[in-house]
C-alpha cells in the first residue's frame, strides 16, 4: 500500500469527528486554507471544551451555519483523514466550496478552458525556456561558424534542446493530470504510447492498422503535439474516477491501471488522438494563413493588448498557441514577437514614470519595475505603476502595438521559447540567418521610442501638477492623498527598500488601515493560534503579494493564499473573514498554486463591496505561520498604509 502523508493525522481526525457529535451529526464537510468546516445537524452535540484541548486543534468557531475547527496550513492533510472516515460512514464531503467540479460549473466555459490550459502549461514553461536557450545558443554557434550542422556537437546539442519538444505530450499529460487531479503516472504512460517507436514505425510504413481486426487505428504522429494529449487526459480523468468507484478495493491497484491503459490507449489511437491532430492542424493552418496573408495581425494584437490579457489571465490561453506552432513548424510568430515588444514597452513606460514623477515611493517602484519589465517580468510595473497611473498603460499599449506592427509586417519569428525580455533577442537567431534577429532589434527600437514619446507626452496631462509643474492646482482628492503619503513616509523615516541579511520584509497587500492582530474579528487569527501577524482594513480590492516566493496553496475560492519565500518563511494572506462561504463570488483573477510570484504582483482582485454586502468583514489577515521555527516577527507600521509599504519584518 502506498504511503499517504495524511495518515499520521488519522487520530486527530477521529478525535475531531467524535467530539463534534460523530459522523451521524455531520451533514457535510470541507476545508479552507486553515480550518475544517462542518455543517452539523445539531451543534449542541459539540464538546467545544474537549475539542480545545485536543493536540493539533488551535481553536474552534461557529459562524454562518458552519462549525469551524482551526488546524493550520496543513489542514489539507488532516482533511484527507476526515474525508476517509466520513465517507466510510456515508457522509457527503467536498474539498471546499467552489472547488474542482463545483467551481468549474460556476465558471464560464471560456474561463474553464483558460484555467485548464494555464494550469497545465505553467509547470512546463521552465523546461521549454531552458531548451529554448540551448536552441538559441546553438543558432549563434552555427551563424558564427563555430560549429556546423554536420558536426557531432551540433547533433548532441540539438537533441538536448529538442527532447522536451518531441516528448512534449508526456510532460503535458503529467501536468494536465495534476490539474485534473487524476493519476499523473498513468497519464504519462498513455502519452508515451503515442510516441513508442513501434507506433511511429507503423505510421512511417503507412499500412492500415487495426485492433483485433475490427477497430481501425488512425495513422498519425504525435511527437511535439499538444491538443491530442489534452483531450486524452481530459477523458481519462473521468474514466479513471469511474473505474476507481466501481472496481473493488482488493483488486483496484492492478485492475484500474490495466483498464486505463487498454481503454485510453485504444481511444487515444482510434478516436481522441486523431481528433486532436485535426484540431491542431486546423489551428496551425489558421495561423499559417495569418502569417502568410496578414502577418501583422497576431503581433499587433499581442503587442497592444498583452497587459490587458495579463490582467484577466487570457495570455495563458494564447501563449500555448505559440508553443504549439513552434513544436510543429519550428518557429513562433503568434505570441513571442508581440510579447517581447509589449514587455519592453511596459518596462520603458515604467521608467518614464520614474523620470517624470516626484513621488518618492512611486519613483522607487517604477524604477525597480521598469528594470524587471525590460527583463520580461512585467507584473510589478503593471500592478504597481501602469494601472494606478493609467497613462503609462496607454503609452505601453501604443509602443507595443507599433513594435508588433513592424515584426508582423516583416514576418519576424522566434525559434525557441524563453522569457520575453531583452535576453530573449537571441531566440530570434535561426534558419541560418540573422534577419529575424536584426528585425526584432529594430522592432524593439521602435517600441522604446514610441512608448517613451507617448508616455512623456501623456505625463504632462496626467501626472499630478504638484509632481511636475509647481504652482498648479492638484486634481480633486490628490492633495490629501499626497499629504497622507508624505506623512507616512516621514513618520517612518522614508520607505525601506533594501532587504537586510537575516531579515524578511512583508509589505501591505493593499492600501488601507492597519488592524492589530487582536482586533481581527476571527478568533483563529486574533488569538495568535495561526501565528503572529497583522490585519489590514483595505480600501482597494487589488490584493498584492507581500513578498516574493512560491504559492504553496491557493484556495479555489480565491480568498486565501499560502506563500513560501526563498528563505523559508511561510506566509498566509487571508482576504476577509469567513469569505470561504462566498464560494468564490467577489474574487477574480487569482494566481494558481505552484506559481512563482514577486512582491507587488496581484494575487487576486476582491470586490470589497460584495464582501461587505454578504455580511463579512473585508479585513485582510497577513500571518507568518511558521514563526516559531523561523524567528521574531515585528509589526513596523500603524494607521494608514499604502500597498507595498512594509508592515512586518521577520528576523531570522
Amino acid at each position: 500500500m502506498a504511503y499517504n502523508p495524511s495518515t499520521k493525522y488519522a487520530t486527530l481526525a477521529s478525535q475531531v469527528i467524535s467530539l463534534i457529535g460523530g459522523p451521524q451529526n455531520v451533514r457535510s464537510a470541507y476545508h479552507c486554507q486553515t480550518r475544517l468546516r462542518f455543517e452539523l445537524r445539531d451543534e449542541s452535540q459539540v464538546d467545544t471544551a474537549a475539542l480545545a484541548d485536543v493536540d493539533g486543534v488551535a481553536a474552534t468557531r461557529s459562524s454562518g451555519g458552519t462549525f469551524q475547527v482551526v488546524i493550520g496550513t496543513h489542514v489539507k492533510d488532516v482533511f484527507e483523514e476526515v474525508d476517509r472516515e466520513l465517507r466510510s460512514a456515508g457522509v457527503s464531503v467536498e474539498a471546499a466550496p467552489g472547488a474542482d467540479d463545483k467551481g468549474a460549473k460556476r465558471m464560464r466555459p471560456v474561463g474553464v478552458v483558460i484555467d485548464f490550459i494555464a494550469g497545465t502549461f505553467q509547470p512546463i514553461v521552465p523546461a521549454l525556456s531552458g531548451a529554448g536557450m540551448i536552441m538559441a545558443l546553438l543558432a549563434v554557434l552555427v551563424v558564427t561558424n563555430v560549429v556546423t550542422r554536420e558536426s557531432q556537437t551540433y547533433v548532441v546539442l540539438s537533441f538536448m534542446a529538442n527532447a522536451v519538444f518531441y516528448f512534449l505530450p508526456v510532460f503535458v499529460a503529467i501536468s494536465a493530470a495534476d490539474k485534473l487531479k487524476t493519476n499523473r503516472i498513468l497519464a504519462g504512460v498513455v502519452a508515451a504510447m503515442l510516441l513508442h517507436p513501434a507506433w511511429t514505425g507503423l505510421v512511417a510504413a503507412g499500412d492500415p492498422v487495426s485492433l483485433f481486426g475490427v477497430i481501425p487505428l488512425t495513422l498519425a504522429s504525435y511527437g511535439s503535439t499538444v491538443i491530442p494529449i489534452l483531450l486524452i487526459v481530459f477523458v481519462q480523468s473521468y474514466a479513471e474516477r469511474w473505474l476507481n468507484r466501481v472496481i473493488p478495493n482488493a483488486v483496484k491497484l492492478v485492475v484500474v491501471p490495466m483498464l486505463v491503459f487498454l481503454v485510453m490507449g485504444t481511444l487515444a489511437l482510434a478516436v481522441l488522438g486523431p481528433i486532436g491532430t485535426v484540431m491542431g492542424a486546423g489551428l496551425a493552418a489558421f495561423f499559417t494563413f495569418l502569417t502568410t496573408n496578414a502577418p501583422w495581425v497576431p503581433p499587433v494584437i499581442i503587442g497592444t493588448l498583452l497587459p490587458i490579457m495579463v490582467m484577466f489571465g487570457v495570455h495563458n490561453a494564447v501563449a500555448p498557441l505559440g508553443f504549439a506552432q513552434l513544436a510543429q513548424m519550428g518557429y513562433d510568430s503568434i505570441f513571442g514577437p508581440g510579447a517581447i515588444c509589449s514587455n519592453i514597452a511596459v518596462g520603458v513606460a515604467s521608467l518614464v514614470v520614474a523620470f517624470r514623477t516626484k513621488e518618492r515611493k512611486m519613483r522607487q517602484i517604477a524604477t525597480a519595475g521598469g528594470i524587471t519589465g525590460l527583463m520580461g517580468i512585467t507584473e510589478p510595473s503593471l500592478y504597481g505603476v501602469l494601472l494606478p497611473k493609467r497613462y503609462p498603460l496607454v503609452a505601453a499599449m501604443i509602443g507595443g502595438g507599433l513594435g508588433g506592427l513592424y515584426v508582423g509586417i516583416t514576418s519576424t519569428h522566434r525559434f525557441a521559447v524563453g522569457t520575453s525580455g531583452l535576453p530573449a533577442v537571441f531566440l530570434y537567431i535561426g534558419n541560418d540567418t540573422l534577419t529575424h534577429f536584426v528585425n526584432i532589434l529594430i522592432a524593439l527600437g521602435i517600441t522604446i521610442v514610441g512608448t517613451a514619446i507617448a508616455a512623456v507626452a501623456l505625463s504632462f496631462r496626467f501626472e499630478r501638477p504638484t509632481d511636475v509643474e509647481a504652482g498648479a492646482q492638484p486634481e480633486a482628492g490628490a492633495e490629501r492623498e499626497a499629504d497622507a503619503d508624505a506623512a507616512l513616509t516621514a513618520e517612518r523615516g522614508g520607505l525601506v527598500t533594501a532587504v537586510r541579511t537575516g531579515l524578511t520584509e512583508l509589505t501591505s497587500p493593499a492600501r488601507g488601515t492597519i488592524v492589530p492582530l487582536a482586533e481581527i474579528e476571527d478568533a483563529a487569527f486574533s488569538s495568535g493560534a495561526m501565528g503572529p501577524g497583522v490585519g489590514i482594513e483595505p480600501t482597494d480590492g487589488a490584493i498584492l503579494a507581500p513578498v516574493s516566493g512560491t504559492v504553496l496553496a491557493a484556495m479555489p475560492t480565491g480568498h486565501a493564499f499560502g506563500i513560501l519565500t526563498d528563505d523559508g518563511t511561510e506566509i498566509l494572506v487571508h482576504v476577509g473573514i469567513d469569505t470561504v462561504q462566498m464560494k468564490g463570488d467577489g474574487f477574480s483573477g487569482a494566481v494558481t498554486q505552484g506559481a512563482r510570484i514577486v512582491a507587488g504582483q496581484r494575487l487576486v482582485t476582491a470586490d470589497l463591496a460584495a464582501i461587505r454586502a454578504a455580511g463579512h468583514p473585508a479585513t485582510i489577515a497577513l500571518i507568518v505561520t511558521n514563526a516559531e521555527r523561523i524567528g521574531t516577527v515585528k509589526v513596523v507600521a500603524h494607521g494608514p498604509v499604502l500597498a507595498g509599504e512594509p508592515v512586518l519584518t521577520v528576523s531570522h
